[in-house]
């Protein structure tokens, strides 16, 4: 437990605004006299209605300082959210990534100037498109949802270019609520098909679902609970007899990276979560960078520019002279630092290492999946071993004691770890969603397990304690429905609010 956290446990308030600290005549730093004389300050950049707090250097500090220790971080304590990958990022891709040769980069320097940028680019596409077993990639999109969108207009001009007028495109009822939203996006209507009772698409369903209207098939393999789709072959068959083609979301490749590539599965369009799978930090508004690798008969429609080698130069360029590309879908050609760390984490793993990788984030999944199902109160509703990620359901703690999912993520924050994914995928009635990743000693393993073990117990002794939760953190149970409709985003806000 933090400082603060410890220090509002034993009933201290909570941080104050900067404003309420402020303070007439405190200043952070202080001038000779005879110096502030002499500058004289443009009338035009006066602001003198302008409203700053007042405070000394120490209490600015101090202030911030006491508010990242409010925060639950990856850096700080076990981060188990679900299908989001919130993985341990190591420094190293940090450094490289603020080196000044990066962070000062202009995107309209001249290619000559830049060709060091160009070269990491050029590579890391090439790097991707042989993890994903595509043939090229298309680094530009911003993010998972981003690079959805991309994938789904790519899918638009591939059968506008064959005069076919396809319209649907099947998403599995346990995907992602963007597979939906990103489909919608790009014009075409939405077809769900339900799971089956291993958790799995249901394959009859998905015959039944497919015809000439199909454009695509949306799917992550593993899927949304955890589970690899070990009838992909048969999927991928259906939909392609069908005239669609299979759109990959790669929010769960940890699962199978180095061990299996979705163009191998029969994949046409494969998206990657740099800021999931390959070390950025994923969470709090980015960056983040959604690479999209397509199948050769779909590289002609990538947005303009891709970046080519000029052999017989030795030089790198950014190729706009692509008649059929899509055009361009965000301002120049991606998030660079972003992709930075995700060249260097590929580089430091190696093949090797991604496999690993792999390697260790199903086996403390399924670790957890073993322990925490024989608690009381919670259950898996898919027989088999997961892969990355496991879903529990805490439908019978609720039968049992009026306890919710909801109740038991937040208890979880006062044991120092973060709240896992609740409610998602809505398939699974009262949805826990744990994915430890591969960075998780077992010591820390042990401790989400003991943690869920008490709160089985707390359930039925104190069910009050967890209805309450948290209340060893700098702010107690919010009212997440007036947060999301009435949320507070300024001081202005907050000071009109607070007088009436």
């Amino acid at each position: 437990m933090s400082f603060c956290q410890a220090r509002w446990a034993r009933g201290g308030c909570l941080e104050p605004s900067i404003f309420e600290l402020s303070r007439p005549g405190r200043r952070g730093a202080g001038f000779p006299k005879k110096l502030i004389a002499r500058i004289k300050i443009p009338e035009k950049l006066l602001r003198g209605s302008l409203r700053l707090p007042e405070l000394s250097e120490p209490e600015v500090v101090r202030h911030y300082t006491r508010l990242s220790q409010m925060n639950y971080g990856v850096d700080m304590v076990f981060y188990p959210i679900g299908s989001c990958t919130m993985k341990y990022n190591p420094k190293i891709c940090e450094e490289l990534a603020a080196l000044d040769e990066a962070v000062f980069l202009h995107p309209d320097q001249d290619e000559s100037t830049v060709q060091g940028a160009l070269e990491l680019m050029y590579r890391l596409e090439r790097c991707l498109s042989e993890i994903g077993g595509v043939s090229k990639t298309c680094l530009h999109p911003s993010a998972g949802a981003h690079g959805e969108l991309l994938g789904m207009l790519l899918v638009r001009a591939y059968h506008s270019s064959k005069g076919e007028n396809r319209f649907e495109v099947v998403v599995p009822d346990s995907a992602h609520g963007t597979n939906f939203a990103s489909a919608a996006m790009a014009g075409f209507r939405v077809v769900v098909v339900p799971s089956n009772d291993r958790g799995r698409v249901d394959l009859e369903a998905l015959r039944s679902a497919v015809s000439g209207r199909t454009a695509a098939l949306a799917l992550t393999n593993p899927n949304t609970l955890g589970l690899f789709e070990d009838e992909i072959s048969e999927i991928a068959k259906t939909v392609h007899e069908a005239g669609g083609l299979l759109y990959y979301d790669g929010a769960n490749m940890n699962g199978i990276l180095g061990k299996v590539r979705p163009g191998d599965m029969g994949f046409d369009i494969v998206h990657f979560n740099l800021h999931k799978t390959f070390s950025t930090p994923h969470g709090g508004g980015g960056p983040g960078a959604g690479p999209v690798g397509v199948v050769q008969k779909l590289e002609r429609f990538l947005p303009v520019p891709t970046v080519e080698y000029d052999g017989r130069r030795n030089s790198y360029y950014l190729d706009y002279d692509r008649p059929e590309s899509i055009g361009k879908i965000r301002s120049f050609y991606g998030s660079f630092g972003v992709l930075v760390k995700a060249y260097t984490y590929i580089l430091i793993m190696g093949a090797e290492g991604l496999g690993e990788a792999t390697e260790a984030a199903v086996l403390n999944a399924n670790y957890v999946m073993r322990k925490v199902r024989e608690v009381p109160g919670f259950e898996v509703k898919f027989d088999g071993p997961c892969k990355h990620e496991v879903v529990f359901s805490a439908e019978p703690l609720k039968r049992e004691t009026g306890v919710t999912a909801r109740d038991v993520a937040k208890r979880l924050l006062d044991y120092g770890i973060h709240a896992p994914t609740y409610y998602f995928p809505p398939i699974v009635p009262e949805a826990l969603m744990v994915e430890p990743t591969e960075t998780e000693p077992k010591e820390e393993l042990d401790r989400f397990i003991a943690a869920m073990k008490e709160i089985s117990e707390d359930a039925r002794s104190v069910p009050e304690k967890l209805w309450s939760a948290p209340s060893a953190t700098a702010i107690g149970r919010l009212d997440e429905t007036k947060a999301s409709r009435s949320p507070i985003l300024s001081w202005r806000m907050y000071e009109n609010r607070a007088r009436r």
